[in-house]
């Protein structure tokens, strides 16, 4: 998956920059306290649960053919699972994070393909496109809308993005659903085009028999093979495939909005020069933000993510040691006067998102 999908570059890391130093550090930890960098028994214990909080549920309804209202909160169970897998299981996987063996991160990270994603399109949204260059508007697809919402400074203002406060959450709910039916084929399609993330040099035969056979497994087994065992009239069925998809969207939405689409961080525009004048950590620092850092349960939940600033700048660390390495991070931050943006908590956060889309919201100063 190599390749750089735009022409940007970042300033180079000086003999003591950020960059070095902290990456010294935290690569001093793991040495001096012998430990690795990648999965422990804590993190293969977590894979087993968050599977089977997703798997769980499907099994139960196939087995017992539960009825109606039974179906349903079922179907909500496994879109908290469906979440949960995605960021605490498949994302390690997939950044190389899980383990220090390629075949075992390949086949863990094949959850995706279970969570209604794509391997290949997914790799070089946010592996590629997403953590090179977060938050400049144009290179980060993570806060392109395609014009439904205004999530950067740089987009185009619409009336209708008053109301988005309102609507935001709504379109959330609908992300996972967009990307199982018309997003992945789209991307596919468009980074084939453009040649971007290296797509242009795969098999796209290959790729495409990939995509629509995984598809098709992914909605027989979700959709159709409830229909066909279970008792219950197919539309309830449906209904609870929805809403599994729709609780999944608004939990994994959230958790990347309370990171990235937020009032304090940065939301630089792609520069004329094609050069960003930071070092690539300390864009990082300037574009992310933490929340909620000393909440277990959130941190196990959301896969670490919490810390997103430790896994923006160690993607390829899981994200069991990222409390540890926080520490290691905001001290060395401090040190060179960079900003390390966090919010004590959950419901902090949360604010500081909806007030960043009601700023968004409002007209410029050109049209006012």
């Amino acid at each position: 998956m190599g390749g750089s999908p735009v022409s940007l570059r970042f300033s180079r890391a000086g003999k003591e920059s950020f960059n070095k130093i902290v990456s010294a550090r935290v690569r001093a930890y793991f040495e001096q306290n012998n430990i690795t960098t990648k999965a422990n028994a804590v993190m293969v214990i977590k894979t087993i649960i968050m599977t089977l909080i997703y798997v769980g549920p499907l099994l139960t309804m196939l087995i017992a053919d539960t009825g109606v209202i039974l179906t349903q909160v079922l179907f909500l169970v496994m879109g908290m699972g469906m979440a949960g897998v995605g960021m605490s299981v498949m994302h390690d996987a997939n950044h190389g994070a899980y383990s220090r063996y390629n075949w075992v991160n390949k086949l863990i990270g094949s959850s995706i393909y279970f969570i209604s994603g794509n391997v290949t399109t997914w790799k070089v949204q946010h592996n590629i496109m997403h953590h090179t260059f977060t938050n400049v508007e144009g290179h980060d697809e993570d806060i392109d809308s395609s014009g439904l919402l205004r999530l950067h400074p740089s987009q185009e203002w619409k009336p209708v993005f008053r109301y988005q406060v309102w609507y935001g959450p709504i379109l959330y709910g609908l992300m996972t659903l967009n990307w199982v039916a018309f997003k992945d084929f789209k991307q596919l399609l468009d980074y084939r085009k453009r040649g971007v993330g290296g797509v242009q040099k795969l098999s796209m035969k290959k790729e495409w028999f990939i995509l629509i056979a995984s598809k098709a497994i992914y909605f027989f087994i979700f959709l159709a093979l409830p229909i066909i065992i279970m008792s219950i009239s197919w539309y309830w069925v449906v209904l609870g495939f929805i809403i599994m998809h729709f609780i999944s969207g608004v939990v994994l939405s959230f958790i990347f909005q309370l990171a990235h689409v937020v009032g304090e961080v940065d939301n630089p525009a792609a520069p004329e020069s094609g050069k960003i004048e930071d070092e690539w950590m300390e864009h990082q620092l300037r574009t992310t933000a933490n929340f909620s850092p000393n909440s277990k349960w959130i941190g196990w939940y959301v896969g670490g993510l919490n810390h997103q600033i430790e896994h923006h700048l160690f993607p390829n660390i899981c994200h069991v040691h990222y409390p540890a390495i926080a520490k290691i991070v905001k001290k060395t931050a401090d040190e060179f006067g960079l900003p390390y943006h966090e919010q004590p908590n959950f419901l902090k956060a949360l604010r500081s998102h909806f007030k960043f889309l009601i700023e968004m919201g409002r007209p410029p100063l050109a049209i006012r």
